[in-house]
């Protein structure tokens, strides 16, 4: 029990953090919020995280700075001030020590770069642990048709992944911010699984990547690649809420719902060669999500 209880307490430094990055935030601050001591805060902070409070602040801002750079006309001297940096040159040479590039640059071309994404490390630290406290998960689901059109993709395949996890050990985790940086998108990064026929070869069947328009002439990130999608549709399944704590039991118990789902019900057929079966990133308050591409009967 030790160990959650130190992820629970590195986790309410990072909600904290999360919450408070246009602030001043101390080392004392954030003790508080662990209930330990400055000291230990910081030592199991490092521990759990690979990085010092300090640093994991400063990529954070610098991330979350990045996006308003893209996204919004401001000066980088307004969007510095912000984000708790103290000068335009400070900010710039931080700037461009994390992602390779200077804001003014970036702000003009908003080429690819590797956001930093953390997430809560108690989550982790919870799998497996049983919870008497929490209800029975929820066994709803809840399915849509969708159409697509045509589109591209830009993504990432490994070399034998065939889930997250697999994925995350081979690819590492860095693959995300760099997706969650490309303007162009026209949804969130997704998780996939490339069908055979269009996979490259040699390439894992597990991928992460986004979807752009179908006219984008955009950067590639180095090593991505971009593939060409049909229209299509898709069956969207998406189970109910679940606590953060218990995703690795939400998550499989949704997923195995949806394989055993008989698309007959919307008058469809799977056709698993016509597109990539896409998750979306798992978020406890608003349930698990996946498509699957369908065609419908004749």
């Amino acid at each position: 029990m030790a160990k959650l209880e130190r992820a629970a307490a590195v986790t309410r430094m990072q909600m904290y953090i999360e919450e408070n990055l246009d602030k001043d935030i101390t080392l004392h601050i954030l003790a508080q919020q662990a209930g330990y001591s400055p000291w230990h805060s910081a030592k199991m902070f490092k521990e759990y995280t690979n990085t010092s409070p300090f640093e994991y602040i400063r990529k954070l801002r610098l991330s979350r700075a990045a996006l308003v750079l893209r996204d919004e006309q401001l000066r980088v001297i307004d969007v510095a001030l912000d984000f708790v940096f103290d000068s335009h040159e400070g900010f710039t040479r931080a700037f461009r020590k994390q992602f390779g590039v200077t804001p003014k640059s970036y702000q003009k071309k908003t080429p690819p770069i590797p956001l930093f994404t953390p997430y809560p490390v108690e989550s982790y630290y919870l799998m497996g642990e049983e919870r008497g406290d929490l209800p029975p998960l929820s066994k709803n689901l809840h399915v849509r048709l969708i159409h697509f059109p045509a589109r591209k993709l830009i993504f990432l395949c490994g070399e034998k992944a065939e889930s997250y996890i697999e994925y995350a050990r081979e690819v590492g985790c860095d693959v995300w911010g760099i997706l969650a940086s490309i303007k162009e998108a026209l949804y969130e990064p997704v998780g996939l699984w490339l069908p055979e026929n269009i996979r490259p070869a040699g390439a894992s069947a597990y991928a992460q990547g986004v979807e752009v328009p179908i006219d984008y002439q955009g950067m590639i990130p180095e090593g991505f690649e971009l593939l060409t999608l049909p229209a299509c549709t898709m069956l969207l399944f998406q189970g109910d809420p679940y606590d953060e704590s218990r995703f690795d039991e939400a998550i499989p118990a949704v997923m195995h719902q949806i394989d055993r789902y008989d698309p007959q019900e919307n008058n469809c057929q799977w056709a698993e060669n016509e597109a990539p079966r896409i998750q979306l990133e798992p978020q406890g308050y608003r349930g698990y999500i996946e498509a699957r591409p369908v065609h419908f009967n004749l």
